[in-house]
């Protein structure tokens, strides 16, 4: 599952607000902040969580697993143009 840094970094990639992430995955958007302020899977109801990555992989974002290409932990990317 997704981390909290994970869905900052993913929606400054897509340069979306964090009304634009809320609007877009139909939550509210004190429930992105709080999902974005956790260290590591944020504590939230899953059907958000899921909500929110749906959202930002139909944006565009690819989320990576930890050691995923790269040594280190979970991240995300945008695909090659």
């Amino acid at each position: 599952m997704i981390t909290g840094p994970q869905i900052r970094a993913a929606r400054a990639l897509l340069g979306w607000s964090g009304a634009d992430l809320a609007r877009r995955a139909g939550i509210s958007y004190p429930t992105v902040q709080r999902a974005e302020t956790a260290t590591g899977v944020p504590g939230m109801r899953i059907y958000n969580l899921v909500a929110l990555k749906l959202v930002l992989e139909a944006g565009g974002v690819i989320f990576l697993d930890q050691g995923e290409l790269r040594d280190g932990g979970p991240g995300v990317r945008l695909p090659r143009s």
